[in-house]
């Protein structure tokens, strides 16, 4: 079996545009429909929140001491420039909130990949999931499914498994997972094992992986799986057991109400975070702007226009500033499309931020085009490393708030020719929000050796590793 993990794959590179304008994409939805219903028996929202607020319960509280007691001039979160939790912190940690310095070290592993702590550096801070978690159920819900996506850095995979097998079987986990979910009860496990095989058998077969010279039988059958499957899946399911997607025992896998809405919602390619843009023009900065996410740019402009006139320009480019400063990724690219149609009034505002490491690309932007630079031309004004870290947080918009498809579209808006090259980069820049943004592309891309070596590349990031 060979390795396919693409040392030089060439990425199909588009028109080079402003990446700030990749935010505006994420509006660019196909027309109007009904929502597509959940299946039947799927709880309200209202209550997969609660289930979600009570399984990462244990990882919120960490967050939340992380956020109270490593404030500036305090301890370091992390040791080594790893994301780990340093020893000294863990120790404090485990005193401080009465667990096992392993509990705390694995509640600390789940709040990150739910988004509920970002990493900078050696210190830590708390995501915007935290902050809205008492009060947004959709921010919870988000944060869950962060942590379904990111199943297998949430338990350790077996070690004396081939990664290409291990790679292997995440890749052809989503379809059992479909057929979890469409059993809609428990399902026998060597019932999944058959189907697990049969996936594996077909990407072997979709990369060509097949012996040379005769083969058995007249329609020439792939080669037989040489990797124990078993052990592997018994892997995933209780991985996936871990982050409560599913429940596993007695030679039995059932998917948690969780776990069967999160699977429905992929298959869907739905937003979680869909508002109404009703009633903006009375919203705060931040309420109109995700109110105005789900129009066209035409209609948001118009919305930006109307909200402006009916508060005083000051102020409203304050709010602006203020909402772009947050942690959601897509308000601050429709903030800087809003400050657009402010113009010339914004200018000050605008340079002012300038100097802040997450507005400096947007800001950088948004003045070349005031300045008359041709918005096709603008990115030009951007270092490699600032159009990296603008290529992430677009990223991160992206798997919040829009559908995989767009995830996969925007890889190809990367500065860099090659996906190694992008993994580096991207992994160097250091923004906060590198694991999910890459645990997301992997579960979306179709090519399976792609998905593998961002998988590879999102697991070093979060182990801190090479």
């Amino acid at each position: 079996m060979t390795s396919r993990i693409p040392r030089d794959s060439r990425l199909r590179l588009v028109r080079p545009r402003p990446l700030a304008a990749a935010p505006s994409a994420v509006n660019q939805r196909r027309s109007r429909r009904a929502a597509p219903r959940p299946p039947e028996g799927t709880p309200a929202p209202a209550e997969l929140a609660r289930m979600a607020r009570s399984g990462l319960a244990a990882a919120a509280r960490v967050a939340r001491w992380a956020d109270a007691a490593l404030g500036p001039g305090g301890d370091s979160a992390t040791a080594d420039g790893k994301a780990t939790l340093a020893e000294a912190t863990a120790e404090r940690a485990s005193r401080d909130l009465g667990l096992t310095a392993a509990q705390v070290r694995a509640d600390w592993d789940t709040a990150r990949l739910a988004g509920l702590v970002e990493v900078h550096g050696d210190s830590a801070r708390p995501g915007w999931r935290l902050r809205a978690w008492n009060r947004d159920d959709s921010a919870v819900l988000r944060g869950w499914v962060a942590l379904f996506d990111a199943w297998s850095l949430a338990h350790a995979e077996p070690a004396e498994h081939e990664p290409a097998a291990v790679a292997e079987v995440v890749s052809a986990m989503p379809q059992v997972l479909s057929f979890l979910q469409l059993s809609a009860g428990p399902v026998p496990v060597d019932q999944l094992l058959d189907l697990l095989e049969q996936r594996v058998t077909e990407l072997r077969t979709e990369r060509c992986e097949i012996p040379y010279g005769p083969q058995p039988g007249p329609l020439q059958q792939p080669q037989a799986l040489d990797t124990p499957l078993a052990p592997l899946l018994d892997w995933a399911l209780h991985a996936l057991g871990s982050v409560g997607a599913l429940t596993y025992g007695d030679g039995q896998a059932t998917l948690t109400p969780l776990g069967s809405w999160a699977v429905w919602v992929k298959l869907e390619q739905i937003c979680v975070a869909a508002q109404s843009p009703a009633g903006n023009i009375e919203q705060a900065a931040e309420d109109m702007l995700r109110g105005c996410a789900q129009l066209r740019p035409n209609a948001a402009r118009a919305e930006y226009r109307a909200w402006l006139a009916a508060r005083p320009v000051g102020s409203a480019v304050g709010e602006l500033i203020d909402a772009a400063r947050g942690d959601d990724a897509l308000l601050r690219g429709l903030a800087f499309e809003a400050l657009r149609v402010v113009g010339a009034p914004a200018e000050p505002d605008v340079s002012a931020v300038a100097d802040e490491p997450t507005l400096r690309p947007y800001a950088l932007l948004w003045l070349a085009e005031h300045d008359g630079v041709d918005p096709e031309d603008a990115h030009e004004v951007l270092t490699r490393e600032e159009a990296t870290w603008l290529w992430v947080d677009t990223a991160a918009a992206v798997a919040d708030h829009g559908e995989s498809p767009m995830l996969v579209r925007h890889l190809e808006s990367a500065v860099q020719p090659t996906v190694p090259m992008l993994l580096d980069e991207v992994r160097a820049v250091g923004h906060p929000r590198t694991v999910q943004v890459l645990v997301a592309l992997a579960a979306a891309h179709p090519d399976p050796a792609l998905a593998k070596a961002v998988r590879r590349a999102a697991f070093q990031v979060h182990t801190g590793g090479n």
